[in-house]
């Protein structure tokens, strides 16, 4: 049975954290496993001074990218400061009255999800100003063995791209944190309350936990574990499954050509999946209310599965067979200059290579060596 951090704050609460001053950063998936909410269990234990919250709001209730929350209150009164609105890094004044703050956010094991970039800004400001940071840590649900896709290009950092690492890292939030915090110079006073019972090969299903969406087009785990390779299509115009009851697992417009897609993948891009052809009309985002063709993207085999490698090669494969294929122009996540699909990719050429045809398991080959730098060096920062 995996024990989140909260989960395990909740049973022994730490005793540096007794009374003090602190700020929880967090959304409404940020449960225990009898889903009572971190608000409530931080609140017992601490002095509870203010909320944080990340993209698509403190309810996960913003649909898309670049849908900003206000600022507001919880229930109780509680001052919920929004770092995705105005500003994505907290203001010095919101850190004026903390003497610690609470991280409690689930991630889904993928560099372009921006939670973590606005972890790195909360670090960065915490460390300015003298105010420690506690990580309760969570599973990644597309596990934590396997790491896939080439390593950010640092001239694509971004905010879905704010530290050299591949699309699929292997990493929880909490080692993610260690890791950047030292890397990067941050320097901030932080520490992670690990999690009990998790093993890196485990996927989401495995650890007994219940998935609660951490944002609205991540319904299930079954989302979570294909939007490491899905989430590209968010630089096209083709459907990522948004406006369906099945994001991210869909995907298709009106263009698609599914017989002559399916008959130019290789073999080893479908290992431990299936393409299931489908037609769908989105309710919402792009090609609303038209007829999509395209796939439901069913995984047989999770050990197996590839996201990262399935998606560049299905992309590769349209943008060979079918006309329609466009990208999509700026903005996309405040970058109003680069290309999106570049910012998500990560990389300028690898784009160039898969829309000009290019084979995804040569160009995996030649981005191997800059994955085994980052296998070495996040393995001093692995905590399980």
């Amino acid at each position: 049975m995996v024990r989140t951090g909260l989960d395990l704050i909740a049973a022994d609460p730490p005793a540096d954290f007794a009374g003090v001053r602190a700020g929880l950063l967090c959304n409404q998936a940020t449960v225990d496993r009898t889903f009572r909410h971190g608000r409530d269990i931080v609140g017992r234990i601490c002095e509870l001074k203010c909320l944080f919250s990340p993209q698509h709001g403190f309810f996960s209730e913003k649909q898309d990218n670049m849908i900003e929350s206000p600022h507001g209150k919880d229930a109780v009164g509680l001052p919920v400061y929004s770092l995705y609105g105005e500003s994505r890094r907290p203001a010095v004044e919101m850190f004026a009255d903390l003497e610690l703050l609470i991280i409690d956010l689930q991630d889904v094991g993928t560099r372009v999800y921006t939670f973590f970039s606005t972890v790195v800004y909360c670090l960065e400001e915490a460390a300015r100003a003298g105010v420690r940071v506690a990580i309760l840590d969570r599973p990644n649900p597309v596990g934590g063995r396997i790491v896939e896709g080439n390593v950010l290009d640092p001239e694509m950092s971004s905010f879905v791209g704010i530290f050299p690492m591949p699309m699929r890292h292997g990493m929880t939030m909490g080692e993610l944190a260690l890791m950047v915090n030292r890397e990067a110079g941050i320097g901030a006073d932080l520490s992670v309350i690990a999690m009990q019972g998790w093993e890196r090969a485990m996927s989401f299903d495995d650890t007994g936990l219940t998935w609660v969406f951490p944002s609205p087009n991540l319904p299930s785990s079954k989302s979570a574990m294909v939007y490491p390779g899905q989430v590209i299509w968010e630089g096209t115009n083709v459907s990522e499954g948004r406006g369906t009851t099945l994001p991210f697992e869909l995907f298709g417009a009106p263009f698609l050509l599914q017989d002559p897609i399916i008959a130019a993948l290789d073999k080893e891009a479908l290992t431990g999946c299936h393409l299931r052809p489908i037609s769908f009309e989105p309710q919402s985002g792009k090609w609303t209310g038209e007829l999509c063709r395209g796939f439901h993207i069913l995984v047989t085999e999770a050990e197996s599965f590839r996201p990262y490698r399935l998606s560049l090669a299905l992309l590769s494969a349209t943008a060979r067979l079918c006309p329609g294929l466009a990208l999509k122009p700026p903005p996309y996540e405040y970058e109003f200059e680069k290309m999106p699909l570049d910012l998500i990719i990560g990389d300028r050429q690898v784009r160039e290579a898969i829309l000009s045809g290019g084979d995804v398991l040569e160009l995996e080959r030649s981005w191997q060596p800059d994955l085994e730098e980052f296998l070495a060096m996040r393995e001093s920062y692995l905590l399980y």
